[in-house]
């Protein structure tokens, strides 16, 4: 059953419950709430004491601004717990939504915290934000992390470099076409048909011939778009 604007004032009650499975499902049913009202209803649980419910009401504030919010009501927020949360998972999840907002003010936020950040998981999904977010000042941080020698890191900036789709971002690639690691090779093949200029080319023609069919395919499909 769809969850109407009635529900809101005992989803909220329900975000009081002493029980963690209340309060949890409460969140859950904002999924199913008009977007105004979800936005209600998560600005209080994000308060929670309990970091799985701020993780859970956190995941989906930035998915309301598909839904008609203004993201300038949800910038803050999530600015917030980017850099304050105690739990790196919470902060994690922050990233992400800045990153679903897709607003470009948000990148000095996702550039301090990526500075500032030790932990892996949110420096994973600060940079995977950076391409979410589309805003190519982004440009020469993502080069960075190509160098720094972390493959899950490399992979999520090749991918968001491919998203920017700015062409410099060709001859810093292309080392990568060497990678042992299947899924990379495949992540820089995909970020060069998403570029999609003749400097292309070269890298794409090399992948074409990988030995991993599915980078292969996805490298000759590119060469015939080009």
């Amino acid at each position: 059953m769809t969850t109407t604007s009635g529900d809101l004032p005992a989803l909220l009650e329900l975000l009081s419950s002493q029980n963690l499975g209340d309060r949890l499902r409460a969140v859950n049913k904002a999924r199913e709430l008009p977007a105004t009202e979800a936005l209600t209803l998560l600005q209080r649980a994000v308060t929670d004491e309990n970091a799985r419910v701020r993780y859970a009401a956190i995941s989906q504030l930035g998915t309301l601004s598909g839904a008609g919010v203004d993201p300038a009501a949800l910038l803050p927020i999530l600015r917030q717990f980017l850099r304050e949360d105690p739990e790196f998972d919470v902060r994690a999840a922050a990233a992400a939504a800045l990153g679903d907002l897709k607003q470009p003010q948000a990148l000095d936020d996702l550039l301090e915290a990526y500075r500032r950040e030790t932990e892996w998981l949110v420096r994973f999904s600060i940079v995977a934000a950076l391409g979410e977010l589309g805003n190519p000042a982004a440009f020469d941080t993502l080069v960075q992390v190509l160098q720094e020698g972390d493959e899950l890191l490399t992979t999520a900036a090749a991918a968001a470099l491919g998203d920017l789709g700015d062409p410099r971002a060709i001859p810093h690639l292309e080392p990568l076409i060497d990678s042992d690691d299947w899924q990379l090779r495949y992540r820089v093949c995909i970020a060069l048909a998403q570029l999609g200029t003749e400097a292309a080319r070269p890298g794409l023609t090399r992948l074409a011939q990988d030995p991993q069919e599915q980078v292969a395919a996805h490298a000759r499909t590119a060469l015939a778009s080009l």
